[in-house]
């Protein structure tokens, strides 16, 4: 009986620790298996995280850019735009001249066609002069011409240049002989110092116009004279006027055929 007990004891022993090895060793493996967990504190620096892709537009075109908080470049323009207001003045300035050089050229043009179509070449000519007798109370700024309504000449100056000059030609070109009326429209400024410098700030406009009669194979000088009319009673916007002083000279004459007798406008 005792064997028994001893031999049951054994073996009851050896299963038990068969079953304790068996438990250690499925929670070994157990152990092994699971995953080891990532460290809460290991987020990824801030610097290499990606930039957020572009949304695309509502209208179909390509993406509009991700706005990363930077205000656009202001663009400094000042100095440019005013050099660019100088150049456009003066651009416009020349154009101006040119246009009225054109102008003159084609109305040149126009009376040659006209003498062309009218076979008169050489056989009359007109010479236009102006001639400036104003006082010193008037500066002369601007002074248009024309023929039979077609303007032959315009000139506008307010330096000074165009009422310094005594004495300048108009026109010089061949005319149908027959009847010519020339208008004539002079603008001049005042002119005074001291208790007199209001003046510049007035204007006067004087016109006027005269109809000659150019003869075949005859020149036709008519002189336009601005002067200064009436006297100290007369009122200042009165004083400007215009003469046309008119002489006729024959073809192959250095003296005149005719004279007319001034018209004073």
């Amino acid at each position: 009986m005792t064997s028994l007990r001893t031999g049951f004891s054994r073996g009851a022993y050896r299963a038990l620790g068969v079953l304790v090895i068996s438990l250690v060793a499925n929670a070994t493996a157990r152990a092994e298996t699971k995953p080891a967990a990532a460290p809460a504190s290991s987020a990824a620096p801030a610097s290499s995280a990606p930039a957020p892709a572009a949304a695309p537009s509502s209208s179909g075109g390509p993406p509009a850019p991700a706005d990363n908080g930077a205000a656009p470049a202001a663009t400094g323009g000042g100095a440019d735009s005013g050099a660019y207001t100088v150049r456009l003045r003066s651009l416009e300035k020349n154009v101006n001249e040119l246009k009225e050089q054109i102008f003159r050229t084609k109305a040149r043009l126009n009376l040659l066609k006209e003498t062309v179509l009218g076979g008169a070449i050489g056989a009359s000519r007109a010479v236009i002069h102006h001639k400036n007798e104003m006082g010193s109370s008037f500066r002369l700024v601007k002074a248009a011409y024309a023929l039979d309504g077609v303007q032959i000449y315009s000139k506008t100056d307010d330096t000074g240049a165009l009422a310094g000059m005594q004495e300048f030609d108009v026109y010089n070109g061949a005319i149908q002989p027959g009847s010519h009326t020339l208008s004539v429209a002079l603008t001049y400024q005042g002119n005074g110092f001291g208790v007199f410098s209001y003046l510049k700030g007035y204007k006067f406009n004087v016109k006027s116009s005269h109809t000659f009669v150019a003869g075949d194979s005859k020149t036709t000088n008519i002189t336009v004279v601005g002067y200064e009319k009436g006297n100290i009673t007369t009122q200042l916007s009165d004083k400007p006027a215009v003469d046309f002083r008119v002489n006729v000279i024959a073809a192959g004459e250095g003296g005149a055929t005719a004279a007319a007798t001034p018209a004073k406008k």
